[in-house]
C-alpha cells in the first residue's frame, strides 16, 4: 500500500515542479503526460506494493542509436546538435528518464527547434519502450514546426516500427517517399528502412 501512495505522491510531486519551472501550455501537457504515462506503467508492469530490486542490463531494452540517421537528416553541425548529444549519452547508460529531462528542458529554451521536439520523441519512445501520447505529440509537434520535413514522419514510423506497427510504418515511409525529390540526400535511409521492413526493394 505504501508504494502505490509514494508513486501517487511522486507523480503528482513531479508535475508540480514542472508547474514551478514556469512550463506552460503544449509543454507542461507533454511533460505531465509523460510523468502519468510512467507512473501507469509501472503500476502495469512493476509492483509498487512490494519492495524494489535493482533492474539489471540485461533486463533494460538498450536505446537505439539514432546519431547518424538523424544526421542524415537535419546535418551534424546544428544548434540542437549539443542537447542531442547529452541526452543520447544519458540514455547509453540506461538513464533514459534524465535523457527525457534534457530535452524536455531542451524545448523549453528552444520550442521552435523541430530537431529538439524529433529528439524528444525518440527519447520518450527509448525510456517506455514503445510509442506513447506523449511522443506521438512530440512528433507531430515537430511537424507543425516544420512542414514538409522528412524527419518527423520518418521518426514517427521509426517509433511505430519499434512498437510492433509494422503496416502503419510501412503506410507512412511509403507516402514519405512518394512526396520526397528524386535525389534528395535522406532517400536511401528511407529506402532502406522501408526495404527493411516490408521485405522488398524500392524503385
Amino acid at each position: 500500500m505504501m508504494g502505490w501512495i509514494a508513486l501517487v505522491l511522486i507523480a503528482a510531486l513531479a508535475v508540480g515542479a514542472l508547474w514551478l519551472l514556469k512550463l506552460r501550455g503544449a509543454l507542461l501537457q507533454l511533460g505531465a503526460a509523460a510523468i502519468f504515462l510512467g507512473a501507469a506503467g509501472y503500476a502495469l508492469q512493476g509492483s509498487p506494493g512490494t519492495p524494489g530490486s535493482p533492474r539489471t542490463s540485461a533486463q533494460a531494452a538498450p536505446p537505439v542509436r539514432l546519431t547518424n540517421i538523424r544526421h542524415d537528416f537535419f546535418g551534424q553541425f546544428t544548434g540542437a546538435e549539443s542537447w542531442l548529444r547529452i541526452s543520447e549519452a544519458l540514455a547509453s547508460r540506461g538513464r533514459t528518464a534524465d535523457a527525457v529531462g534534457a530535452l524536455t528542458a531542451a524545448v523549453r529554451e528552444h520550442p521552435g527547434d523541430p530537431q529538439l521536439w524529433v529528439g524528444l520523441g525518440n527519447a520518450l519512445v527509448d525510456h517506455a519502450g514503445m510509442i506513447t501520447p506523449a511522443s506521438q505529440f512530440a512528433y507531430r509537434h515537430a511537424a507543425e514546426i516544420a512542414p514538409g520535413h522528412p524527419a518527423p514522419t520518418f521518426f514517427y514510423g521509426l517509433a511505430l516500427a519499434r512498437s510492433g506497427e509494422r503496416e502503419a510504418a510501412i503506410a507512412l515511409w511509403k507516402e514519405t517517399l512518394a512526396r520526397a525529390p528524386a535525389d534528395a540526400s535522406w532517400r536511401p535511409r528511407v529506402e532502406d528502412a522501408l526495404a527493411a521492413l516490408d521485405g522488398t526493394a524500392t524503385p
